[in-house]
C-alpha cells in the first residue's frame, strides 16, 4: 500500500510541473499566456459542458480523462505551438519518451491504463479521441477571438492556415462546433 501511494504521489507531484509550461494561446482576458495545466483543465471543462456536441457513442468520461492527461508530456517535451514550425518526427519521439517516463512513475496498472489512453488520444482514431482532439483544437481559437487575435497575431496566421492546422480537426470530431466558430473566425479575418 505504501509503495503504491508513494508512486501515485510521485506522479501527481510531477504533474504539477505542467503548470509551469506556457503556451502560445493567451487567457481570454489577454493578460498573459495560459499554461498547459490551465489548458488541460479548461478543455476538460469544455468536454463536460459541450458533451451534447459529441457524436453518438462518445463516452464523455473517457474524453475528460484523455484531456486531463493529454499534455503531461509537455513537462519534458515543452509545448509546440500549433502555428509554429516543428520537426514532427523529433517531437513525436520526445513526447513518447516523456510519456514513458511520466506515466512510468505510476504503479504498473495505472501506468498502462493512462499510457494507453494517451496513445489513443494521439492516434486520433476512435470516436472518443476524435472528439477530445477536436476540443483541444477548438478551445484556442475561442480564446484568440475573445483576446483580440492572441497567438494568431503573434504567428501571423491566415484564415487558410487556421483551417489547415485546426479547422479540419475540429470539423472531423465535432462538426457542430466548427459550424459555430467558423463564421466568427471568418469575421475576424474579414472574410
Amino acid at each position: 500500500m505504501t509503495a503504491r501511494l508513494d508512486a501515485q504521489m510521485a506522479f501527481l507531484n510531477e504533474a504539477c510541473r505542467l503548470k509551469s509550461v506556457n503556451r502560445a494561446t493567451p487567457l481570454c482576458d489577454g493578460s498573459r499566456p495560459e499554461n498547459s495545466g490551465e489548458h488541460s483543465w479548461h478543455i476538460a471543462l469544455y468536454a463536460l459542458v459541450l458533451a451534447e456536441q459529441a457524436p453518438a457513442g462518445v463516452k464523455i468520461d473517457r474524453v475528460i480523462r484523455m484531456l486531463l492527461i493529454h499534455d503531461l508530456v509537455e513537462i519534458d517535451a515543452g509545448d509546440a505551438p500549433v502555428y509554429g514550425n516543428h520537426d514532427k518526427a523529433a517531437l513525436e519521439l520526445a513526447e513518447s519518451a516523456a510519456a514513458d517516463r511520466i506515466f512510468g512513475l505510476l504503479p504498473a496498472d495505472q501506468a498502462a491504463d493512462l499510457r494507453a489512453l494517451w496513445d489513443e488520444f494521439e492516434a486520433n482514431q476512435t470516436p472518443d479521441a476524435r472528439f477530445a482532439k477536436s476540443l483541444d483544437r477548438f478551445q484556442p481559437p475561442n480564446q484568440n477571438l475573445v483576446a483580440g487575435g492572441g497567438s494568431w497575431t503573434d504567428y501571423d496566421v491566415s484564415y487558410d492556415m487556421l483551417v489547415d492546422r485546426v479547422g479540419h480537426k475540429i470539423a472531423h470530431g465535432a462538426p457542430g462546433l466548427w459550424d459555430w466558430i467558423n463564421p466568427r473566425i471568418r469575421a475576424f479575418f474579414g472574410i
